[in-house]
This record gives structure tokens, sequence and C-alpha cells, in this order.
């Protein structure tokens, strides 16, 4: 049988000559009569992933026509336009299979921290230099050929990260580069190191113009990287990291999980609790700070209580297991299993691999009623049913998921009219 998530894969790493007949037409168009065929090409993560053979997850393409030219050659031909960034050089192209932003090649005139004065050119040359790292300026046709005005396929190739021109220039034009630094930096080895450190401590302000929501996206990037749980071995980025996150008071805890890497995958989740929980409030300032969704403040919360409960409570992992199961799931027992690992001091690995089995091996029992059992019993559709209904499953808990008929009557004749 074959393996689709294989076939998905090698799709992904392949594209864009695998697939996608949109694309490859839209190429077409747009190069159509013209002397130069390098009128459009691929750029930034996904020719950089593309050429490690990583999966493609994001597409980045820039162009030498203007979004004028853009329209009038798309016009009367199955792509839509959507008006998406004119003044910033981008449209976005839409069909039935293709939805994807093109920006017009360009050059800054004047910096503003993360906003620019830019002119619009068609020269790739120039429009590399205003880019961040060489790796990010590499760009490839259709076809697959590679057009590298920065050498930065050499430094792939070396695993060397390395600002384009100079550090500080290219850090005050934009602020976020510091954080990109940091993500990239964990994965390559750093070009002009000392020159690099000092441009960004020297621009650390900068951060503070930052969005927060651009910030978070970054932070996100950052923790989805495998080599972040080893940050702690490099000092210089490590510092870095706590000047622009000080609410991540315990990074040495990541020390821990390097012992158990190749147990689990780490979620976004799992690290954020990791370097944020505590007995105090401290995750509460960082989501507030931040705004973090919903989603993700709930779940932080949810392991912090009951990460306080486990202290308090020694039969969390024994005795409790099937009922902390029930109520909270398999996958958040595991999280606060990690948690607590990376946490305690003296929570040896054999401890954290022997709960890891038994939540593994337990089974996660069904409460055997639900309102149709009540309505039975001449309950109505409301409030007082879910009441009697929630009343009995506490005691069915509270009984090692057993109760007698007697006490379901018992609860029933406290509550019916």
């Amino acid at each position: 049988m074959l393996n689709l998530n294989l076939i998905k894969k090698v799709k992904n790493i392949f594209f864009p000559f695998y697939r996608n007949s949109d694309l490859k037409l839209l190429f077409k168009i747009l190069q159509k009569d013209l002397y130069d065929k390098r009128v459009i090409m691929f750029v930034g993560g996904c020719v950089r992933k593309y050429l490690t053979k990583e999966e493609i997850d994001d597409i980045d393409v820039a162009t030498s026509l203007t979004t004028t030219q853009i329209k009038e050659k798309l016009r009367d031909t199955k792509f839509k336009i959507h008006d998406s960034g004119t003044k910033h050089g981008t449209v976005t192209i839409i069909s039935e299979k293709l939805k994807i932003e093109i920006t017009t090649l360009r050059k800054d005139i004047r910096t503003y921290g993360r906003h620019a004065e830019v002119e619009y050119i068609n020269d790739w040359q120039i429009d590399s230099e205003r880019r961040d790292f060489t790796i990010n300026a590499i760009y490839l046709d259709i076809n697959g050929k590679i057009f590298d005005p920065q050498n930065g396929y050499a430094d792939l190739k070396d695993k060397t990260l390395k600002f384009i021109g100079d550090p500080q220039k290219r850090i005050s034009e934009d602020y976020l580069r510091i954080i990109r630094f940091l993500r990239f930096a964990l994965d390559y080895k750093i070009k002009d190191d000392q020159k690099t450190f000092e441009a960004i401590k020297l621009n650390l302000d900068g951060i503070k113009k930052i969005s927060k929501e651009r910030i978070l996206s970054e932070l996100f990037k950052i923790l989805k990287s495998k080599k972040f749980i080893y940050i702690n071995q490099n000092k210089e980025l490590s510092e870095i990291f706590l000047l622009i996150f000080p609410e991540f008071k315990y990074l040495e805890r990541l020390n821990k999980l390097i012992k158990i890497k190749n147990l689990e995958n780490f979620s976004t989740l799992l690290l954020l609790a990791i370097l944020l929980i505590d007995e105090s409030n401290n995750h509460e300032y960082f989501a507030h700070k931040y705004n973090v969704s919903n989603e993700l403040n709930e779940s932080l919360n949810l392991l912090a209580k009951n990460f306080l409960h486990l202290i308090e409570k020694r039969n969390f992992f024994a005795k409790d297991l099937k009922k902390n199961i029930y109520l909270y799931g398999k996958n958040h027992l595991e999280l606060l299993n990690i948690l607590n690992f990376s946490i305690t001091k003296s929570f040896k690995i054999d401890q954290f691999l022997n709960i890891m089995k038994d939540i593994e091996k337990t089974n996660v029992p069904v409460f055997p009623y639900d309102g149709n059992f009540l309505k039975k019993q001449g309950f109505k559709e409301g409030v007082i049913l879910g009441k009697v209904l929630k009343k009995i499953e506490l005691e069915w808990i509270k009984n090692n998921f057993n109760i007698s008929e007697e006490k379901i009557l018992k609860i029933i004749k406290e509550h019916i009219n």
C-alpha cells in the first residue's frame, strides 16, 4: 500500500516542479513575449527548504514586473487578482488551484525600523541586497535554475548564517531581524559572530517598536526548531534570547529535555509551560503581554493549575491516575509529566518513563449515562438535567467509576419535581 504521507512530503519537497498546473500556467503567462524569461522567481524560505530537501510550508514569489503589468498580462485569464498590498508592490493571484502573493522587486530608499520607503525596480541583484541573510536571497525559477547573487547556496551548504552586508545596517532597517537571527542561528554557524552580536546588542531597544503579534509569531518559529532545547549551549544566543524575553525565567530547565529528546516531540505549548510555569502567575503575565490566543491561554492555565495539584498530591500519577486521565486526557497528563520532569531536579528519568508507560496503558473509562437516561426518568431538557447528570458523573468518578442504582435514584429524587 502506498504511503500517502510520504507522497505528500515528496510533493512538498519537490515543489514547484512536481505539481500545480495553475502555478506553471501563471509563470508561462507572465513570461510570455519577454526576451528575458527571468521575470518571476521563487525566493526566501521556500527556496532554502527546497535546496535542503525540507518540507515547504510557505511560498514567496518575486517579479520584475510591476503590479500594473501583472494585471495587464492576466486580463481575460482564469486568474483573479486581489489588491492585497498594491502600495507595497504586492498582489494576490487566485485561481481554483492556487492562491499566491507576488511582490515586485524593490530597493529601500529610507528605512524606519520596521517600515521603509521603497522604489520598484527590475534588478534582481539590487533586490537581493535589501534582504536579511544570504541563505534567504537565493532565487529559483520554475525550471529549477538558481540565481544566487549573494552566494547564499554556498553558505547554505556550509550551514553558515551571514547577514547581507553590514549587520548593523541590516538590523537597523528592520529590528525583527534580531529575532529572525536567533531562529536561524540555532541551526547554522554564525559568520563574524562578535561583530554580529555587538550589532544585535546595540539595537535591542528597537524590539520595542515591533508589534507584539509579530514578535510572538517569530517566537513560535523559534520554539519549533529542533535545536531550541540546546540554546543554553551558546551563551551569546541564550543571553540575547533572555534580553528579548525576560519572562522566560527557567531556560535552564531545557537541559533536562535533552535526556528525553528521542522520546518526545516538544510542542510550543509544552516549551512555553516549561519556560514560564512556577508557583506564581508568571505565565499569566506572558499571556497578557503578548495577547496569546484563548486556547493557548487556557491550556497554560490548566497546566499551571495541575502542576500545583501535582506538587500537593502525591497520588496524582499513582492512585488518582485513571481519574485524572478521564478528567484531562492522556495528552495533558503526558505534558504534565514532562513539565514535572524538567522542573523537579530529583525526578529521575526512570520515574518519568514509568509514569509515561502507566499513562499509555491506562484505559479511559466511559461514562455510562447521558441526557436520554434522565429524560426517561422524567427530566426535561434544561439546566436541572445538566446539573443532575454532572452530580451523577462526579459520584461515579469518586467511587472509582462505579455507582449503584440506589445512589442514582437518591440523586434523582433530590432534584425531580
